[in-house]
């Protein structure tokens, strides 16, 4: 065995072949590249004080269980049973790599160091005002606030529901695209939640109160926002961004879908500022995020006839 041989066989087990991997596994390899060089920094102290060495140990072995994954994924799609998953991975875990936004950001007790000052001048230039803090309380409706309550809870449906329908209708390749599409508009997000961190409005004023803001839906947007928020995570909104994206998908792959994801999308864009989840230009924010992820998604990762097989 030649030496020019056996280096390439050293070189094919350490550094798989990329061509088999999807955009979707691409997508998710950079971002593991990304978050690793961010919380590297975050643990020999970078903005804040150093982050825990059992914090940071244990978020790197996270991104290393996705980098497995992404590595392979490729394989579990020859298999048509697992290939579902091969798919779905990354948005199986979506939910715990939002949580880690929050682990970095604000790792030990008291204020965090946050650009919600900086946001805030923005809103005050634009709107000339604290449009989340004096919309709900100069319009206080409760029939307002259920309805935008129940479409900010819709999310999860919205950016589920568009490519599980899609997969669920035959339409597979169009599943794909709109999956990249939402993962890619999401890690967008993520990615300027790790440097430019803003908590949002509900951690510097309290809720609006009154019997407008009482009902259940309401309360259920509170709830979600007090128990399940990542710090820092609030511009630009990918609840906007999310969404958007979902519907624009939606209605490229299935029309009758994307008509029926427009309302709750429209409602999520004025529920994140009147219930006072986001300040309004982080809701503007994630209207543009949508609207070049839109465009460039159907770029890296088009419907054409190499897609992996249904």
């Amino acid at each position: 065995m030649t030496a020019s041989l056996l280096l390439r066989r050293v070189r094919a087990t350490v550094f798989p072949d990329t061509r088999p991997l999807s955009p979707l596994d691409r997508l998710t390899l950079a971002y593991v590249a990304f978050t690793t060089v961010v919380l590297l920094a975050h643990i020999v102290g970078w903005r804040h004080g150093p982050l825990p060495r059992q914090m940071g140990g244990s978020l790197l072995l996270a991104n290393g269980l996705l980098l497995i994954a992404a590595t392979f994924a490729p394989r579990a799609r020859d298999a048509e049973a697992r290939g579902f998953i091969a798919e779905w991975y990354v948005a199986i875990v979506l939910f715990g790599l939002y949580t880690i936004i929050g682990l970095v950001n604000a790792p030990v007790p008291g204020a965090a160091p946050s650009f919600d000052t900086m946001v805030q001048g923005w809103d005050q230039a634009l709107f000339g005002m604290q449009v989340a803090i004096e919309w709900p309380r100069a319009m206080p409706d409760r029939l307002l606030a259920e309805v935008l309550g129940a479409c900010y809870v819709s999310f999860y449906a919205i950016g589920i529901g568009c490519p599980a329908v899609l997969w669920a209708i035959g339409r597979k390749a169009e599943a794909r695209q709109a999956i990249f599409g939402l993962l890619l508009t999401i890690f967008s997000c993520y990615a300027v939640f790790f440097l430019f961190p803003v908590a949002g409005p509900s951690y510097f004023w309290p809720w609006p109160e009154g019997e407008a803001f009482s009902g259940p839906m309401v309360r259920a947007t509170q709830n979600l926002i007090t128990n399940g928020d990542s710090w820092g995570s609030a511009f630009p909104s990918s609840h906007v961004a999310g969404s958007v994206v979902a519907v624009v998908f939606a209605f490229r792959g299935w029309k009758p879908l994307g008509w029926i994801l427009l309302f709750p999308t429209v409602g999520i864009f004025f529920a994140v500022t009147y219930l006072q989840i986001h300040y309004g230009v982080d809701a503007l924010a994630g209207l543009v995020v949508a609207a070049l992820m839109s465009w460039i998604a159907p770029r890296l990762a088009p419907l054409h006839p190499a897609t992996p097989a249904d």
